[in-house]
C-alpha cells in the first residue's frame, strides 16, 4: 500500500530547500522541517528528528521544564520509531533516553526517572 497520497509534496520541498539553505535555521523551523522529512524519509531524518528536538528542548524551553519534557519525550518516540524500522540504531535511542532522563531529574520524577535508567542499562531495549 502506497501512502504517498497523505503526504504534502510541497511541505517535504519546503522542509528540504530550508534544511539546504544557507545559514543558521532557528531550532522550530529546523524541528519542523525534520518532522515532516521523517515522514517519507524516516531512516534519513529520524535519528535528525531525535537530536533537534534535544537542542531545541535546550535552547528554547529551559525555563519551560514541561515543555521540554515533552520535546524530549517526542525525541525518545522518534528513536523507538527508527529502531523498529532498522537494527542497530540503539545507541540514538540510548542517547535520546538519556536526554529525556536528564529532564527527569531536573524536574525531580524519580519513578520516571528510575524507569529510563533501567531501559538505558538494558541498552534501550
Amino acid at each position: 500500500m502506497n501512502h504517498t497520497g497523505n503526504i504534502n509534496h510541497h511541505e517535504v520541498l519546503r522542509a528540504r530547500v530550508a534544511l539546504l539553505g544557507s545559514g543558521t535555521m532557528p531550532g522550530r523551523h529546523q524541528v519542523a522541517a525534520y518532522r515532516t522529512l521523517a515522514e517519507v524519509s524516516p531512516l534519513a531524518y529520524l535519528p535528525l528528528l531525535a537530536k533537534a528536538l534535544y537542542e531545541y528542548s535546550l535552547a528554547e524551553f529551559a525555563h519551560r521544564p514541561e515543555i521540554a519534557l515533552a520535546l524530549r519525550a517526542e525525541g525518545v518516540a522518534a528513536a523507538r520509531r527508527m529502531c523498529g524500522l532498522e537494527a542497530g540504531w540503539e545507541d540514538v535511542l540510548v542517547t535520546a533516553l538519556g536526554h529525556y532522563g536528564e529532564q527527569l531529574a531536573l524536574m525531580g520524577r524519580e519513578d520516571e526517572l528510575r524507569a529510563v535508567d533501567e531501559e538505558i542499562a538494558r541498552g534501550g531495549k
